[in-house]
Protein backbone atom coordinates (compact mmCIF):
# COMPACT_ATOMS: atom_id res chain seq x y z
CA UNK A 1 0.00 0.00 0.00
CA UNK A 2 1.42 3.32 -1.06
CA UNK A 3 1.47 6.36 1.21
CA UNK A 4 1.29 8.81 -1.67
CA UNK A 5 -2.52 8.57 -2.35
CA UNK A 6 -3.13 9.13 1.34
CA UNK A 7 -0.95 12.28 1.23
CA UNK A 8 -2.94 13.59 -1.73
CA UNK A 9 -6.19 13.16 0.19
CA UNK A 10 -4.79 14.94 3.26
CA UNK A 11 -3.48 17.81 1.12
CA UNK A 12 -6.83 18.09 -0.71
CA UNK A 13 -8.70 18.26 2.60
CA UNK A 14 -6.27 20.88 3.97
CA UNK A 15 -6.60 23.06 0.86
CA UNK A 16 -10.41 22.76 0.93
CA UNK A 17 -10.57 23.76 4.60
CA UNK A 18 -8.21 26.68 4.03
CA UNK A 19 -10.23 28.11 1.15
CA UNK A 20 -13.58 27.48 2.86
CA UNK A 21 -12.41 29.58 5.81
CA UNK A 22 -12.03 32.57 3.47
CA UNK A 23 -15.18 31.94 1.46
CA UNK A 24 -18.05 34.35 2.01
CA UNK A 25 -21.71 33.79 1.31
CA UNK A 26 -23.49 36.15 -0.98
CA UNK A 27 -25.95 38.52 0.59
CA UNK A 28 -28.69 40.45 -1.09
CA UNK A 29 -31.28 43.00 -0.20
CA UNK A 30 -34.74 43.10 -1.71
CA UNK A 31 -36.93 46.17 -1.67
CA UNK A 32 -40.66 45.71 -2.26
CA UNK A 33 -42.63 48.72 -3.37
CA UNK A 34 -46.24 47.98 -2.54
CA UNK A 35 -49.38 50.01 -2.97
CA UNK A 36 -50.93 50.89 0.42
CA UNK A 37 -54.30 49.65 -0.79
CA UNK A 38 -53.00 46.06 -0.86
CA UNK A 39 -52.90 46.06 2.94
CA UNK A 40 -56.47 47.36 3.03
CA UNK A 41 -57.60 44.63 0.63
CA UNK A 42 -55.90 41.93 2.69
CA UNK A 43 -57.60 43.24 5.85
CA UNK A 44 -60.97 43.26 4.07
CA UNK A 45 -60.46 39.70 2.80
CA UNK A 46 -59.47 38.58 6.29
CA UNK A 47 -62.60 40.08 7.86
CA UNK A 48 -64.87 38.60 5.17
CA UNK A 49 -63.29 35.18 5.62
CA UNK A 50 -63.66 35.40 9.39
CA UNK A 51 -67.35 36.30 9.03
CA UNK A 52 -67.82 33.49 6.48
CA UNK A 53 -69.14 35.92 3.88
CA UNK A 54 -66.48 35.21 1.30
CA UNK A 55 -66.73 31.47 0.90
CA UNK A 56 -69.45 29.37 -0.64
CA UNK A 57 -70.30 27.26 2.42
CA UNK A 58 -72.64 24.42 3.28
CA UNK A 59 -74.63 23.84 6.48
CA UNK A 60 -76.76 21.02 7.84
CA UNK A 61 -80.25 21.69 9.14
CA UNK A 62 -81.51 19.46 11.94
CA UNK A 63 -84.88 21.05 12.70
CA UNK A 64 -87.32 23.76 11.69
CA UNK A 65 -90.30 24.69 13.86
CA UNK A 66 -91.04 25.97 17.38
CA UNK A 67 -88.43 27.58 19.62
CA UNK A 68 -88.89 25.02 22.40
CA UNK A 69 -88.28 22.05 20.11
CA UNK A 70 -85.40 23.86 18.39
CA UNK A 71 -83.75 24.43 21.78
CA UNK A 72 -84.26 20.78 22.75
CA UNK A 73 -82.82 19.63 19.40
CA UNK A 74 -79.79 21.87 19.79
CA UNK A 75 -79.20 20.57 23.32
CA UNK A 76 -79.52 16.96 22.12
CA UNK A 77 -77.02 17.63 19.31
CA UNK A 78 -74.49 19.24 21.64
CA UNK A 79 -74.77 16.42 24.19
CA UNK A 80 -74.55 13.53 21.73
CA UNK A 81 -72.38 14.81 18.86
CA UNK A 82 -71.30 18.44 19.29
CA UNK A 83 -68.40 18.16 16.84
CA UNK A 84 -69.31 21.16 14.65
CA UNK A 85 -70.54 24.63 15.48
CA UNK A 86 -74.27 24.86 16.05
CA UNK A 87 -76.84 27.61 16.36
CA UNK A 88 -80.52 28.41 16.25
CA UNK A 89 -81.55 30.78 13.46
CA UNK A 90 -84.90 32.52 13.31
CA UNK A 91 -86.61 32.77 9.95
CA UNK A 92 -90.19 33.85 10.56
CA UNK A 93 -92.21 31.94 11.63
CA UNK A 94 -89.74 29.08 12.30
CA UNK A 95 -86.67 28.51 14.40
CA UNK A 96 -84.02 26.39 12.67
CA UNK A 97 -81.12 24.41 14.08
CA UNK A 98 -78.10 24.74 11.81
CA UNK A 99 -74.87 22.80 12.14
CA UNK A 100 -71.40 23.51 10.79
CA UNK A 101 -69.92 25.73 8.16
CA UNK A 102 -68.48 23.26 5.68
CA UNK A 103 -66.10 24.42 2.94
CA UNK A 104 -67.34 21.94 0.35
CA UNK A 105 -70.05 19.40 -0.30
CA UNK A 106 -67.76 16.47 0.52
CA UNK A 107 -67.10 17.78 4.04
CA UNK A 108 -70.83 18.30 4.55
CA UNK A 109 -71.66 14.81 3.24
CA UNK A 110 -69.21 13.21 5.65
CA UNK A 111 -70.67 15.13 8.59
CA UNK A 112 -74.22 14.30 7.50
CA UNK A 113 -73.45 10.58 7.61
CA UNK A 114 -72.55 10.90 11.28
CA UNK A 115 -75.36 13.32 12.15
CA UNK A 116 -78.05 11.15 10.54
CA UNK A 117 -77.34 8.42 13.09
CA UNK A 118 -79.07 10.65 15.66
CA UNK A 119 -81.09 13.02 13.43
CA UNK A 120 -82.57 11.09 10.52
CA UNK A 121 -84.30 14.11 8.92
CA UNK A 122 -81.12 16.24 8.74
CA UNK A 123 -80.17 17.65 5.32
CA UNK A 124 -77.48 19.76 3.66
CA UNK A 125 -78.13 23.22 2.24
CA UNK A 126 -76.39 26.44 1.20
CA UNK A 127 -77.57 29.50 3.14
CA UNK A 128 -78.60 32.54 1.09
CA UNK A 129 -76.74 35.09 3.25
Amino acid sequence: MSVQPFQHIVIAIAVTLTFSAFAKAQSAQVTVNQDNRITELLDLKSSLTKDNKLADRYKIQLYSGSLNTASATLKKYRNRIGTWTSAIKHETPNYKVWIGNFRNRLEADRALMEIRKEFSSAFIFKPDN
